[in-house]
């Protein structure tokens, strides 16, 4: 739905004519630009990718070679990762990518304590170290409770029930604040506990990410989280839940199985069974060790051991294996949006996009697991604007003034084919109370902030970032 409008030919960010720059550049993939768009980015090969990965999952997700599947799309993902630039650098992006890379090293049809212990890690990983990053927050705000009170607010893609969360009192904004520091800080820890603690902890995250799924639209992000929930049962635990469900009537569903279709892959001698378990302890030590490391790199006051965790690093963080994880370390305080008006004969007119707040009256929806990757983006532009537009931006300016209809499925209504001008103009918006909502059925109330100076779009010439 969005490759093109990214990095394609007539994208935001067109990938062709960077990888044009990287051809005389030796060992590029290496580099700094692992992605098999060097081999050809045109639109034809983006989409292709785009099939190929969604053909992956699907093999996975029936079983047939699920392994060489998840490291196959772990790749492949990755070159569009590299490739997307500012579109594909959210955290989960990351997550999505190590989760992967660990899953390809899980066996299907054998228990692993290795793996399991991997895949918890991970988990730990990810709650823990956000935890840091709230403790290290320069604005104080999950110490002094004030977090929440904020967060429903300026979620970047809030959805419509985060309108009434923000409506509670202080006093449980408050209480939430500190739930989420201690939950992320103390609870994590029960991930690596016996089953009742991680039993705990699988009640107080889930529920966690139910309110994010319910508040809020962060990609994939919260569904990946929850299946990495699994992770914190046994399989005993499934037993019992297969009974419970049977106890009530719910039917058995048939497991698809391909393994007549494939060649059955001879047993494993008890020497190459121990080979193997020595071998997948090392890379878990490794991967252990290398999350330690960008943990430092990451968490570390300034010092020498943290230099020399970055300087170990640079290498290999652009293939994100062990990545650090510091989800909503402080809570942004205000909601700067950036609406796009373009001038057409001798009216102006405002342009919305489909997942921003837009229009007062207009409520806030939901699109998760789908992210809008450009409504997603522009919310940071918002947050910084005054320090001047990122390419993409200035792309996005200059297509709408040369290239309407390659930027039309962003917006609500039509776009003019006649463009004279264009100019944004940026609105602080916050949540309306009980009672402003009850009187004028709105969602939102906003100001106006700032406007830019208008455009001629004649000045507005296409130019390709490389």
């Amino acid at each position: 739905m969005q490759v093109r409008l990214l990095i394609g030919s007539d994208g935001l960010l067109p990938v062709a004519p960077l990888v044009d720059s990287l051809a005389e550049v030796e060992g590029a993939f290496f580099r700094g630009f692992p992605s098999f768009l060097l081999l050809d980015a045109s639109n034809a090969t983006l989409l292709a990718g785009v099939g190929l990965g969604a053909g992956l999952s699907t093999l996975a997700l029936l079983g047939v070679w699920p392994r060489p599947c998840f490291a196959l799309s772990a790749v492949l993902y990755l070159g569009y990762v590299v490739a997307a630039r500012d579109f594909l650098s959210f955290q989960w992006d990351n997550l999505l990518i190590e989760c992967m890379v660990l899953a390809a090293f899980l066996p299907r049809d054998a228990p692993s304590n290795t793996a399991h212990w991997v895949m918890r890690g991970l988990l730990f990983k990810l709650y823990f170290e956000s935890g840091l990053a709230k403790a290290q927050s320069h604005l104080g705000d999950w110490f002094d409770g004030s977090a929440m009170s904020f967060y429903y607010e300026t979620a970047p893609l809030p959805a419509w029930p985060g309108w009434w969360a923000h409506q509670l009192p202080e006093a449980w904004h408050a209480l939430e604040s500190y739930g989420a520091l201690g939950l992320e800080t103390l609870g994590a820890w029960l991930i690596l506990g016996p089953r009742p603690a991680r039993l705990a902890a699988l009640v107080g995250f889930t529920g966690f990410q139910l309110i994010n799924l319910a508040t809020a639209n962060y990609g994939f992000f919260v569904y990946l989280a929850l299946a990495l929930h699994v992770f914190l049962l046994d399989d005993d635990d499934l037993v019992r839940l297969r009974a419970w469900l049977r106890e009530r009537g719910v039917p058995r569903l048939p497991r698809p199985s391909f393994r007549p279709w494939l060649p059955r892959a001879p047993a494993a001698t008890p020497r190459w069974q121990g080979r193997l378990r020595v071998s997948g302890a090392l890379l878990a030590i490794a991967w252990a060790a290398a999350s330690f490391n960008t943990a430092i790199a990451h968490f570390g006051a300034p010092s020498k051991t943290v230099d020399a965790a970055i300087a170990r690093l640079q290498p290999y963080r652009v293939y994100r294996v062990a990545n650090a994880y510091h989800l909503f370390g402080h809570i942004t305080r205000e909601r700067v949006e950036p609406e796009i008006q373009i001038r057409s004969g001798s009216q102006w007119r405002s342009h919305d996009l489909h997942h921003k707040p837009g229009r007062p009256e207009r409520a806030p929806g939901f699109v998760a697991p789908h992210q809008p990757r450009v409504d997603f983006r522009l919310w940071f532009y918002g947050l910084s604007y005054a320090r001047g537009a990122p390419r993409y931006v200035q792309s996005l300016l200059e297509r709408l003034c040369n290239q309407p209809a390659s930027m039309q499925p962003l917006f609500v209504d039509p776009l003019p084919n006649d463009a004279e001008a264009v100019r944004i103009e940026y609105w602080r918006y916050h949540f309306t109370t009980r009672s402003e909502r009850q009187a004028s059925g709105r969602w939102w109330r906003r100001e106006s902030v700032e406007r830019t100076p208008d455009i001629p779009c004649r000045e507005l010439v296409r130019r390709d970032a490389g």
